[in-house]
């Protein structure tokens, strides 16, 4: 269960099967014992027990919280620490990493789609889908012919950076190009969830509410890009985009905004061209270690034979 938001893992598969049925590769797995038998888990479990106990009337009254705080603590950095690896592998591999979040509805998937479609000739794309149940949106990112891995989450109601990281070995040998995250359809808790991503994408439709940056401000103040999606329907709903800007730049004065239609095309030019422009500075990045790398080894070698 997670003590951020109560929600819990169920049934968890990764491409309809269950992490803990398959190996894996790259990842770093926490090693613990229950009942003197070994166990490798890749997630944090809290467990119940129906043990009865029986309680002095002082300790009745312990207030509980300061150990909820402690265990969500302790969720959060084991997280934490597992985005840090994360986002050094997509380093050293040149992928711009993106976690796309929204509310359920908000235009994701067919946003992915129409990004892919125009990207795809370009540069090599990958997709992580998040959702509680279904294959759908895995399936309609296939369908464009770029290799995608569904996640479910099962009573989950965000991704975590364990769960990226052993998706990760679904997917093909990656080196460079554009990795797409799309989290479950929630404004809550992926907010506090790092998933070793470059950037959070915020996606706000305008069928959605005006207010929505000022009731979610922890997500808005997190991203670093809101989409305003569906502007194509502006005239047909009661949606002010100016003073959803300006909500949203209370609560984080540096996020940038683009006004979007995946459908009909406005502002895509610009939302891909921002995307371009980050995947080439990410190969630069890692271009500049490699070289830098290169570099230390010359001088080693140099120190070693005069």
């Amino acid at each position: 269960m997670c003590s951020t938001c109560g929600c819990g893992e169920g049934n968890l598969h990764i491409d309809g099967v269950s992490p803990h049925e398959h190996p894996h590769t790259h990842q770093h797995d926490h090693e613990h014992e229950h009942d003197g038998c070994h166990h490798t888990h890749p997630h944090e479990h809290m467990h119940s027990h129906s043990h009865h106990h029986e309680h002095t009337r002082d300790s009745a009254h312990i207030d509980p919280a300061p150990r909820m705080v402690e265990v969500e603590r302790d969720l959060l950095e084991r997280n934490d620490a597992v985005a840090r690896e994360n986002r050094q592998w997509f380093r050293d591999h040149a992928l711009f990493a993106l976690n796309l979040v929204s509310s359920p509805g908000a235009g994701k998937t067919t946003l992915l789609v129409h990004t892919i479609e125009a990207l795809k000739n370009e540069c090599q794309c990958v997709v992580i889908e998040g959702d509680q149940q279904t294959q759908n949106d895995a399936e309609r990112i296939r369908a464009t012919g770029i290799p995608a891995v569904q996640i479910n989450t099962g009573k989950g109601c965000h991704l975590d950076a364990r769960m990226v990281q052993q998706a990760m070995n679904n997917l093909p040998p990656l080196n460079q190009g554009l990795l797409f995250i799309e989290n479950v359809g929630n404004l809550v808790c992926p907010a506090a969830f790092d998933l070793g991503e470059a950037h959070k994408v915020v996606v706000l439709s305008v069928t959605e509410g005006t207010d929505k940056p000022q009731k979610y401000p922890d997500m808005f103040h997190e991203a670093n890009i809101m989409l305003i999606n569906k502007i194509d329907l502006l005239p047909y709903v009661d949606f002010d985009v100016e003073q959803a800007i300006a909500y949203a730049q209370q609560v984080n004065p540096n996020i940038k905004v683009i006004r979007i239609s995946a459908v009909i095309g406005d502002g895509m030019d610009e939302w891909l061209n921002w995307l371009k422009e980050n995947a080439n500075e990410a190969r630069k990045v890692r271009d500049d270690d490699v070289h830098a790398l290169r570099r230390r080894i010359a001088e080693l070698e140099a120190r070693l034979n005069p």
